[in-house]
């Protein structure tokens, strides 16, 4: 099998740009821009926050740095997944640097499901401000009454009335409904009754954030923080009135659609946590040639030479399993990749976290605290873990494939 994860030549190039301008642009004005979160309404961009994040978005798409998870070479970049997975470690190196390229959660894979599957209605009204980085969107999935690790039970109703859907039910967890520029939602609803096939219950549709009847309880809090103006929405549903031709695709189609939304977004957030863990890593070893304790450099003390080694090691290790995935994708045969895509579920987030933790570790009380990033950094990767399901969900898939090897019966 010839496995190659080299990238061609012209995209080299353009990743150079990306981290050219995450470097020296973006990098600079992320602390500025994170102390700002809190200073007026919380729900609501500052006008120095919209200024920079606005400014660094004008420059890519100037600079046509723009919407690199379009993989269709006429209308994108053509990047393969193995390509991308470089350009999304960089993006990952600042909490500004996915958007600033068009390219965050869940935004690209909703844009997706509107390239895919959506009307020339939806792709005028939502797909192109989406395109253009006017709007964001958010994805609704997760429920506060079912376990939604497994989807089937989502339980959130649907039921047509006429030329309408009605919608009833809760969801949270709903990332980036928040945010003020939150436009439109993909909601997954069940539609089909329980006598139906548990994979042809569930449908998408389309719902704009401003409809009647729909009510944003709280922010949801990962661990103490509401991670605003972004925002990871608990809201209910009352009576939500939605056009028929707002479904996708189809009634029952909800989990087809969902094997298309995640594309390679399936794995774009490990990409990016690799990054994280390369800017823990950094700082790590400035903070450990910076200060002295007891007559020597951080770096001279105790195990940290090989806690620096092991990290340097593990990022290496999930970075070649992350292209390995990305390679697997990109041979189309969506069985083939999924044990790979469930073990870079389970390393990445894991091994990010270890290298930032071993970072607070390196920066003690400043670690844990608003003074550095890596605190913030933590608690992401850690929510890393939930986000597209739990560890056990990725590990039992990975340990099916296993014995599946060995035995014809169902494992």
């Amino acid at each position: 099998m010839n496995m190659s994860f080299t990238m061609r030549a012209e995209n080299a190039k353009l990743l150079e740009r990306v981290r050219d301008l995450i470097r020296n642009e973006a990098m600079p004005l992320e602390e500025e821009y994170q102390r700002e979160v809190g200073t007026g309404d919380r729900w609501a961009y500052t006008e120095r926050q919209t200024e920079i994040l606005e400014g660094l978005k004008a420059k890519a798409k100037a600079e046509g740095l723009w919407n690199f998870w379009l993989t269709d070479s006429d209308k994108g970049f053509g990047l393969s997944t193995v390509e991308y997975a470089y350009f999304a470690e960089e993006m990952g190196k600042t909490p500004l640097g996915a958007e600033i390229f068009n390219c965050s959660a869940p935004d690209t894979g909703n844009m997706e499901v509107l390239e895919r599957y959506g009307t020339e209605a939806m792709k005028q009204e939502w797909l192109k401000p989406l395109l253009a980085g006017e709007i964001r969107s958010a994805y609704l999935m997760t429920e506060p009454d079912v376990a939604s690790s497994d989807a089937t039970n989502v339980s959130m109703s649907c039921v047509r009335d006429g030329d309408h859907y009605v919608l009833n039910g809760e969801k949270w967890w709903s990332s980036g409904a928040g945010d003020p520029r939150c436009k439109v939602y993909i909601t997954m609803v069940k539609t089909g009754g329980d006598d139906t096939p548990k994979h042809q219950r569930h449908s998408m549709i389309v719902v704009p954030a401003e409809t009647p009847g729909i009510e944003i309880l709280r922010a949801m809090e990962v661990y103490g923080h509401d991670d605003a103006p972004h925002g990871h929405m608990h809201i209910r549903f009352t009576n939500v009135r939605v056009p028929v031709e707002n479904l996708l695709l189809g009634e029952g189609k909800g989990f087809e659609i969902a094997q298309g939304r995640l594309g390679p977004g399936r794995i774009h957030h490990c990409m990016r946590a690799i990054g994280q863990a390369e800017i823990a890593l950094e700082q790590m070893c400035k903070r450990a040639l910076d200060r002295e304790a007891f007559g020597k450099k951080l770096a001279q003390l105790g195990a940290n030479y090989d806690i620096i080694a092991e990290c340097r090691m593990e990022i290496e290790m999930a970075r070649l399993l992350c292209l390995k995935a990305a390679w697997y994708m990109d041979q189309g045969d969506a069985r083939a990749a999924a044990p790979w895509i469930s073990q870079i579920k389970v390393v990445a987030p894991r091994t990010a976290l270890k290298v930032i933790d071993e970072a607070v570790q390196m920066f003690g009380g400043a670690g844990v605290s608003q003074d550095t990033p890596l605190a913030t950094a933590w608690t992401h990767v850690r929510t890393l873990r939930l986000a597209d399901g739990p560890d056990a969900v990725h590990r039992r898939q990975v340990a099916r494939s296993e014995l599946k090897k060995y035995t014809q019966e169902k494992v």
